[in-house]
């Protein structure tokens, strides 16, 4: 991966909406050549997918918090987790928990609910998120494709 792509994904994750002609004025290339590149790092799997970002807030989901879960029947915890509208990321971790959840419900009464429901599957500590600030990062950084091009 060159720098070129680097650019092209640094400005895709910032705006995946943005035209191939757009793409292409922004990173110095023909709309048929920055699709190209686009189009190859799709078959390879860099972009592996385009996604919405939506506001939790708009959707009624006001409460967001970690769960630290130990578990000893992790499959039929992990179909639990598939199944729940709650569970937005679920990770596999080293240490005293096996998994690391983030949940998002409409409340903290909807998150004790969820709590309740866990019971069943084992341990856990529920972390809950007061603010975020620094809700998400971009992969590429254009600091770093900026100070290549000098």
């Amino acid at each position: 991966m060159d720098q070129i792509d680097k650019n092209i994904l640094f400005h895709l994750q910032n705006q995946a909406r943005l035209s191939m002609t757009d793409l292409g004025k922004l990173v110095g290339l023909s709309q048929p050549a920055v699709t190209e590149r686009v189009k190859r790092m799709e078959e390879k799997g860099v972009i592996e997918e385009y996604r919405t970002v939506i506001s939790p807030q708009k959707v009624d989901k006001q409460s967001t918090a970690f769960i630290l879960f130990r578990t000893r029947d992790c499959r039929a915890f992990l179909d639990f987790c598939r199944l729940s509208p709650d569970v937005v990321e679920c990770y596999r971790i080293s240490g005293e928990h096996n998994y690391l959840l983030k949940v998002m419900t409409e409340s903290t009464q909807a998150l004790e609910e969820f709590g309740n429901q866990c019971d069943k599957y084992g341990t856990y500590t529920i972390l809950i998120v007061m603010s975020s600030p620094i809700p998400y990062k971009n992969l590429i950084d254009g600091i770093n494709i900026l100070a290549s091009k000098e």
